[in-house]
């Protein structure tokens, strides 16, 4: 009987505590009423506010602006940058696009093929500066973005920021990317000197992309290293 009063007296005491909490919240409530109102009152208009900024500007922008890019990527496909980048008097060009459309995701992939188009054009610094302002998390465009970039470094001799880009673009594995990037990282070791990491890439590739194009071709560039090593 004992254990029982205690037990009734602490459920008491706890659904007292409870009853004071809630009665505490409902105060504060009341005390800040005004202020409670004004923030959920903020919140709807901003929602609201995204909601049309969204429906009724960045859709059309969107729209318009992926209308306008058609005809630089077709130049684009066509390998003529210059008019890819600049434009052909009737058409908008990439550089265009970006400073019309900026907030558009054609206009930061705008970004992608301005730095592409830089790369082809033997303007490797600038192809640098386009491609860092591009972010994208799919899968292709990612370390196609990341091995371009290399391609640049590489080409203003500056192979360790190169060989950087290259790793950062195989970290994606993606299947047709990762071998082409491992290939070209593990022949700029191999130009370096550094002959035993570069035959651990030959080998990974070997490994793990043997069906690829540099899989098939890779057996050439590790029993030309591996000869090599055994005459020393």
């Amino acid at each position: 009987m004992a254990k029982d009063k205690e037990k009734i007296k602490k459920e008491e005491e706890n659904l007292s505590e409870l009853e004071n909490a809630l009665t505490k919240t409902e105060i504060i409530l009341q005390n800040h009423q005004k202020q409670i109102t004004t923030v959920v009152a903020i919140i709807i208009v901003i929602v609201i506010g995204y909601i049309g900024f969204k429906k009724f500007y960045l859709q059309p922008k969107e729209k318009s602006a992926q209308s306008q890019m058609f005809m630089a990527e077709q130049y684009f496909e066509k390998d003529s940058f210059n008019l890819a980048i600049n434009g052909d008097g009737n058409y908008l060009g990439f550089l265009d696009i970006m400073d019309k459309y900026g907030i558009t995701k054609s206009a930061k992939l705008a970004n992608y093929y301005t730095g592409i188009s830089y790369l082809h054009l033997g303007n490797y610094q600038e192809a640098v500066n386009y491609l860092n302002k591009f972010k994208s998390k799919d899968l292709l465009l990612a370390p196609l973005c990341e091995g371009a970039k290399g391609d640049a470094y590489l080409e203003m001799n500056k192979s360790k920021k190169a060989l950087s880009c290259y790793k950062k673009a195989i970290s994606y594995k993606n299947d047709f990317t990762a071998p082409v990037y491992m290939m070209k990282a593990a022949l700029l070791y191999e130009s370096e000197g550094n002959n035993k990491k570069a035959l651990e890439v030959y080998q990974e590739i070997k490994e793990n992309y043997s069906k690829s194009t540099e899989g098939r071709e890779v057996d050439k560039y590790i029993g030309r290293l591996s000869a090599k090593q055994g005459n020393k």
